[in-house]
């Protein structure tokens, strides 16, 4: 286990390394939630135009279930597990590039933001993905980047953006199946 963590800093500070001020400002906007505003108002126009106000008002509930299953998963585990963040890490935080002013909590496995993210790519592929066929391969996109920009600015090593992915794509695609029983049975 010692080696991957090992592995998993040494693959860090190359992709860190990677950086550049001339992009900053554009990674930072991609890890900002603030930033994703538009996408996600897209979303919601695609969402009313092919499902209708009702199943759109269904889907809205279950995001809402979604992203707190997602994101209070990151918290245990970032405080079950106690893996510093790499800026907190005093074995790589003289060695990376922090593009953040600040470092955030102390803890940083695993990425809530990529955790959140990929959920909503896979939430949406499921359901409107057949019907909107540029949606998925847009909404992966946007996912990877987002976990990327984790990285980038410093506050998640790749392990904490992989699992996050992961058990993102999971919930997303469990919630979607509910979604769609839901649907079905109430006959929406």
């Amino acid at each position: 286990m010692e080696e991957i963590v090992q592995l998993d800093k040494e693959l860090f500070l190359i992709l860190n390394g990677l950086g550049t001020t001339s992009w900053d400002g554009f990674w930072m906007f991609v890890t900002d939630k603030w930033g994703s505003i538009p996408f996600y108002l897209l979303l919601l126009v695609l969402s009313i135009k092919q499902l209708g106000w009702k199943k759109t008002g269904i889907l809205l509930v279950g995001i809402a279930f979604l992203i707190t299953v997602t994101d209070q998963l990151g918290n245990f585990f970032k405080y079950g597990i106690g893996r510093y963040r790499p800026c907190h890490d005093m074995e790589v935080s003289s060695l990376m590039r922090l593009v953040k002013h600040s470092c955030g909590g102390k803890f940083g496995f695993f990425s809530a933001h990529a955790a959140n993210s990929m959920a909503l790519a896979s939430y949406f592929s499921y359901i409107l993905g057949m019907q909107v066929k540029w949606l998925s391969g847009v909404l992966f996109t946007w996912a990877f980047l987002v976990g990327y920009s984790r990285i980038y600015i410093g506050v998640h090593y790749p392990g904490d953006v992989l699992f996050g992915m992961l058990l993102g794509l999971f919930f997303g695609w469990l919630f979607a199946r509910v979604y769609v029983l839901t649907v079905n049975k109430t006959g929406v």
